[in-house]
Order: structure tokens, then sequence, then C-alpha cells
């Protein structure tokens, strides 16, 4: 069956996925799906037997239907090898009468870099030879700036831009971004929070006179965020492979259901749950974990999105967004399909600030979606407790997840919590929650005061970052970003 990719507001303009990977983002704004979706299922009892790689062929073979097995074969030996410091690429441990999916075990010590190492290959591939450039734009909350940098960096024909909010990341995250070598790299702050850049970097792709001029220089944009498709895709990979675990630690039976519980704030992580769901994979409840910005938990319990609230600053930076785009592609599923509502739902987001999906479909949604959030003192008192009682460290966005986790009665599941983070990545808020003193201590003595307190060593690629020099402190204003796109493909492409 050969998949085509179509918007999330327009069914009329279907794309391969190659079109939509190099795209990123559809020309009218919306989301790129594909009505394929749960036609072709994913062989459970193969996956049960094989590992990450071989999992990963299957599931990107089933959502890219126009890449061939060698193209996706040689994507995948380069995405997940020695780069990733677990041969289990993702591995499953166990915390308490639950599991942790260790999602950080690859180059930047986050999630996004199972898909980050895995979306320049593909866009590689989807270039072919036809000669264009690709500048990635991207916004971040503090870990997709740096994976997708990492990802990108020296990748022939094309150049990556990352955008991150000013003051609202962590030092060793900001650090990441700002230290990033590479001819073909531009990192920017803005003054601003996450949603601020996220929307200007959507009027970005939506500016004709800046993709007519870059055309000219034969160059395109494309995104590295989740709302790109070859970002998603490649997610998906470790719910099957975290099932294929729990059945070879036989903590489970093939076929039982899981439950997955997932620290969000874009809504991308835990869609590629519900899409492993539609591809065959066994999921019980999907559990939305949010921070003290709780737009999705209210949404899922009351069926009203609305941005229209204060933005808090937490512990937990990489989820303080309250304009979650890969929502979009849950309420086209949703509404079956309707382009048509979608679109009224997102003008009345952009345009009122709010939307309301009515009874009807939020039973739909809460049928597999629940939800849950933690502020602050609450994802400090797990860190604590998860330290004290399991002898886990686990990071603030963890954390939040764990707090929701702990809440919920069992229903006689298996729980898989997603680690989405190295603590270390988080050293300063980790160690205070632990007790420690930080004041007046950056990022790398609570670093070394958190390696002391716990034996636990940071990791090389964080530690080093304090003999690295700062190669991109630029800062603008929202209205000067697509000028520094622009100037970016200029330099890179010259």
């Amino acid at each position: 069956m050969n998949m085509l990719y179509h918007s999330t507001r327009d069914c009329s303009n279907p794309v391969t996925s190659k079109q939509a990977i190099l795209q990123g983002i559809a020309p009218d704004g919306g989301l790129y799906v594909s009505d394929g979706l749960g036609q072709a299922r994913v062989d459970l009892p193969s996956v049960c037997q094989e590992g990450y790689q071989a999992t990963a062929r299957r599931v990107l073979s089933t959502l890219l239907t126009d890449y061939t097995e060698d193209e996706i074969a040689s994507c995948v030996a380069g995405a997940y090898g020695d780069n990733f410091d677990s041969p289990l690429v993702t591995p499953l441990s166990p915390v308490g009468k639950d599991w942790l999916l260790e999602l950080y075990h690859g180059p930047t010590c986050a999630f996004k870099d199972v898909a980050l190492q895995m979306l320049p290959r593909l866009m590689s591939v989807a270039r072919g030879s036809d000669g264009r450039h690709v500048m990635i734009v991207t916004a971040t909350s503090g870990d997709t700036g740096k994976a997708a940098l990492a990802g990108f960096a020296g990748v022939d024909g094309c150049g990556v831009t990352v955008f991150y909010p000013e003051g609202k990341v962590s030092d060793i995250q900001h650090l990441q971004m700002v230290t990033q070598e590479g001819g073909n790299v531009a990192v920017c702050a803005i003054r601003g929070t996450f949603d601020d850049a996220q929307t200007q970097v959507k009027r970005i792709f939506a500016d004709r006179g800046l993709a007519g001029r870059l055309a000219k220089g034969g160059v395109v944009l494309s995104s590295a965020n989740s709302i790109n498709v070859g970002r998603l895709a490649p997610q998906v990979t470790y719910y099957f492979s975290a099932y294929a675990q729990l059945v070879g630690t036989g903590a489970i039976v093939e076929g039982d259901e899981v439950d997955f519980v997932v620290p969000t704030g874009n809504f991308g992580d835990i869609l590629a749950g519900y899409y492993a769901k539609r591809m065959g994979l066994p999921v019980g409840r999907l559990v939305v974990a949010s921070n003290a910005n709780n737009v999705l938990t209210d949404f899922i319990t009351t069926g009203t999105y609305d941005r229209r609230r204060e933005f808090l600053k937490t512990i937990s930076p990489s989820m303080d967004i309250l304009v979650s785009s890969n929502l979009e592609r849950m309420l086209y599923y949703l509404t079956d399909g309707d382009c048509e509502r979608v679109a009224s739902l997102m003008a009345d987001l952009r345009e009122k600030g709010s939307y309301s999906i009515g009874d009807g479909l939020l039973g739909k949604l809460r049928e597999t979606f629940d939800c849950g959030f933690a502020d602050d003192d609450e994802t400090r008192q797990t860190i604590r407790s998860t330290w004290e009682g399991d002898h886990r460290l686990i990071d603030p966005h963890t954390a939040v997840a764990k707090t929701v986790l702990d809440r919920i009665p069992r229903e006689g599941r298996q729980r898989v919590c997603l680690s989405t983070a190295n603590p270390y990545k988080f050293s300063a808020d980790v160690l205070g929650a632990l007790g420690g003193n930080v004041e007046g201590r950056d990022g790398f003595a609570c670093m070394d005061a958190l390696q002391e307190l716990t034996g636990i060593a940071a990791p090389a690629q964080l530690s080093e970052l304090r003999d690295k020099a700062v190669l991109h402190p630029d800062v603008c204003d929202r209205d000067q970003m697509a000028a520094f796109v622009e100037g970016a493909c200029q330099r890179v492409f010259a």
C-alpha cells in the first residue's frame, strides 16, 4: 500500500512521504497526515523477536512507503549505531512496580535524538539529486534545537537554523546550542516564549515572498520540529521496542495491553504512541503528563483548548508550551478526517485563542487518552522520592510524568513512563530537589555537586561543554526572525 500525505486542513493536494518530509509543513499551514494510518499493521510477533534496528525498518517502511527497503535500511544503519551508548537504543528499566523507557542515550542526551539522528538521513534521500538546498528552520523549547543541530551539522546540501526563547532553557541546554560547531548552522535567541518562536516559524514557512527570494538561490525551507512527519515517524519505533522488551523480560505476554505515561508539551511524543496503537500495538491508556502550563490537561478534561492563560516558567522548560501544534493531527483523526472542521478549529485558536470540540469528540478522545499535571514542588518531590526510594536519578520532565503515573490507580496493566532527558541536562534543578545547595552555583558547579552527591557520572558530552567557546551569541525580536533565516541561507549556501 502506498501511503500518501495531505494537509490536516485540505485533503485535495496529496504528496508522497518524501515530499512531505522535504516541505515539513503544508502550504496552508496544516500538518501532513495520511488516511492510510492503521490500514497496514506492524507484525507484532516479529517485533517481539527482533532488535531496535529491525523494528525501526519495519515501522518506517510502513509509514514512509515511497522509500525503498534499501533506503530505509541505510537510514536506520546510520541513525542507530555507536552514536547511542546502549545497544538497545532506548532501553527499558524497572522503577518500583513500573518501568522507565530511557530515551536519552543518544548524542545530545535527550529523546529528540531518536528522531533527529534519522531525519537528516531521510531528508538527504528525499532530496535525491535535484540540486536544491534545504534550510531547516526550527523553534525549540530546549532539546529539539541541539538535537537538530547535531543531526544536521555538516550534512551536504542542508543548513539548520534554530531559535530558542532567551532565558527560558536550562544552562546546559543553552550551551549545547550556542557552542555548536559547523559551517551550516545558525542559532539565535528570541525575546519571547517558545510559543512566540513556534508561531513565527510557521509564519516564515507561509511567507511566499521569502520563499520566492530563496527559490532564486535554489533554497527551500523545511522543519525539524515534530510538525514534520519525518520527525514523528521515527518516534513510533520506541513504543514497539518498549513492548518487545516487556515481552522479553516476561513482564507481559504478547497481546497484553500496556499503558504509557508521556511528559509532553507539543503533543508530538505522545502522538507517536497513538500512531503505534493505530499500527497494531496493544496500548491500553496514553496518559498526557503536563507541568503547570497545563493547557493539555484542561483540554482532555473539558474539551476546550484555551491558550489565553498566564505562561509559567517551570523547572521542566521543554514543556513550557501553551500551543501544542501536534494536537492538530490528533484532531484530524478524532474527526474522522474532517479537514474543514480542523481548519475551523485552528482558525478559532488563532483568532479567538480557544476552541471547543464538544462532548461527543471529547468522549472519543478519552477512550484512549488520560491526563494529569504536576507543579514544580510536586516535581521536585518526585525527583527526591525516586532517588531515595529507587536509587534512580530522573530529570524534571520525567518527574512530571512519574508524578502523574503515581497518582493513577493501577488497572492490572504494565505501565511505562517515558524518560525523556538525562538528569544532568538540568543539574541545578535536580540538585536542588535532592536538597543540595544551588545558591550562587552555575550549571557546571551544580553538575559537579550532583555527581559527588549521587556517585553517578555526568555524560562526557555535557560535562565537556564547560570548555567550549560560545559561537552563536545572536539575539533578536520575533519580527526579525525571517531576516535572520534569510541571512543564514545566504551565508550557508553562498
